[in-house]
């Protein structure tokens, strides 16, 4: 029974525990929505808290997404350079001079 019971209020914490922020800045209903609204049904205002975090959360995929191009860009840049290199080593290679070769003679 004492099992049970431990298992019950582990489950009971755990959900109330995704609508609770644990030191009320992070993300959840109580942070991210009025607690009041006025009498005729219209909604608060958005608070500074609320802009501010609504703003990182447009900015911050811009910026992976800003990143990742780079990252793009920077992968070509570097694979073309890599071909380059093995373009002109075996460009190097070609124009090294060449050892003679021993004349082949028929043994009679």
């Amino acid at each position: 029974m004492a099992a049970h019971l431990r298992t019950l209020c582990s489950t009971a914490l755990r959900q109330s525990s995704r609508f609770t922020t644990t030191c009320g800045a992070q993300y959840g209903p109580l942070t991210d929505f009025p607690d009041w609204s006025f009498a005729d049904g219209r909604s608060a205002p958005p608070l500074k808290g609320q802009l501010r975090r609504n703003q990182e959360r447009e900015t911050l995929p811009r910026r992976v997404v800003n990143l990742s191009s780079e990252v793009d860009e920077g992968m070509e840049v570097w694979s073309s350079k890599r071909e380059e290199a093995k373009r002109m080593e075996e460009r190097n290679k070609s124009l090294l001079l060449k050892t003679q070769r021993e004349p082949f003679i028929e043994e009679k």
